[in-house]
């Protein structure tokens, strides 16, 4: 099987996230990474893209110089990811799907509701894949969790709730450090600042779980360190278009808390837990039966998640190999693409332009009804209104 090519801009040296994307493209062997502009220094990303491999021609000084790069060549990437500051993404992503690459965009996919929806046209008119790394749903028991919904296992669903809490944010003494004041700084953020960073990939489970979206929402946001401009707390109610509750917690000020990623799922026949620190074990409840423990890489789970676990049962799985998954879906898409067939369902489940322009609508509705005192507000794009 001949290698996919990939590229990547941003996620440079000393990067969070860029690790995590490079293990997640190569682990199955799907991608070759070939091309990268991974440092706003042009100087220091040739040179970094070069120690991780990259041939000289295709360690690129920046995004642009990449883009005119690939574009000319034969063998140009198959993939994208744009992992640079949360202000770049539109910019970029619109340039590249433009010119008829798929792209796999970090969150928020845009700072604004019009440019999600530009994106998402933009995905439409050219018929390329625009992907958002919502990398939670790559977990192999979240997966599993939305078979046995879509299954109906749980049968109705009444209600969700979803927490991402942690505490690092929590020191008051932090304030002028600059990698933690610019989160709550509106010039650099937008319009939210914990919700926008993490309450959005629980609410985005909260969808990928049960099958709906979310349609109206009341938001009581807070900055329990008053030096902040933007929420570092957020508790947010919400109504999706399957009739199902939601309940969803955010903060980074919970101390004791770390990363704190969990979602409850409660139907009229059973209850779901799981809990992204303990992602091996899925809990589930029947009506009127004792609690079990499925745990990943059991037999008989659904294909959804017996396609996304790697190593045998009672070891741990983490973040990079949740990421794998997504681009183990983003592989079967493009091949899919190319030999002109249908997507694997199974692996059909990466998070889409549509997720990340949701995402969007939802960050301005909770700002909306945040600064309204809790005033409920429409929380759907414009478009899909």
């Amino acid at each position: 099987m001949t290698k996919l090519k990939w590229g990547m801009i941003g996620g440079g040296e000393g990067s969070q996230i860029g690790p995590a994307h490079r293990l997640g493209a190569g682990l199955d062997g799907e991608f070759e990474f070939a091309a990268g502009a991974l440092d706003h220094r042009p100087e220091a990303g040739r040179d970094y893209g070069q120690r991780l491999g990259l041939d000289a021609t295709r360690a690129y000084g920046d995004w642009r110089e990449m883009l005119k790069g690939e574009k000319s060549r034969p063998d140009r990437v198959d993939l994208v990811t744009v992992a640079t500051p949360n202000a770049t993404h539109y910019e970029i992503t619109k340039a590249y799907l433009e010119a008829g690459f798929h792209v796999l965009c970090e969150k928020p996919m845009t700072m604004t509701i019009a440019e999600g929806e530009d994106i998402v046209r933009t995905a439409q008119a050219t018929g390329r894949i625009c992907a958002v790394n919502y990398g939670y749903s790559g977990y192999s028991l979240v997966r599993h969790m939305k078979a046995m919904v879509a299954r109906g296992d749980l049968g109705k669903i009444r209600l969700v709730k979803a927490e991402f809490a942690h505490g690092h944010h929590a020191d008051a003494a932090d304030a002028d450090n600059p990698r933690v004041r610019w989160r709550y700084d509106p010039a650099q953020a937008g319009v939210s600042a914990q919700f926008a960073d993490c309450g959005i990939h629980a609410l985005h489970m909260a969808s990928f779980v049960t099958g709906q979206e979310v349609t109206k929402l009341s938001a009581d946001t807070v900055s329990c360190i008053q030096s902040r401009v933007l929420e570092d707390d957020a508790m947010v109610n919400f109504r999706m278009d399957g009739g199902t509750v939601g309940r969803l917690w955010t903060s980074s000020i919970a101390i004791g808390r770390q990363h704190g990623l969990t979602l409850q799922v409660f139907g009229e026949k059973g209850g779901l837990r799981w809990a992204q620190e303990q992602p091996n074990q899925l809990y589930w409840m029947p009506l009127g039966e004792r609690l079990q423990t499925i745990e990943r890489g059991e037999a008989n789970l659904s294909p959804e998640a017996d396609r996304t676990s790697r190593v045998t049962i009672g070891h741990a799985e983490g973040m990079p190999l949740a990421f794998a998954n997504i681009y183990k879906d983003l592989a079967e898409a493009i091949r899919a693409d190319k030999e002109g067939r249908a997507v694997d369902p199974a692996a059909n489940l990466y998070p889409r332009a549509e997720d990340g322009l949701r995402s969007m609508a939802a960050v301005f509705a909770v700002a909306e009804s945040g600064l309204a005192q809790g005033e409920w507000v429409d929380a759907r794009p414009p478009m899909f209104r």
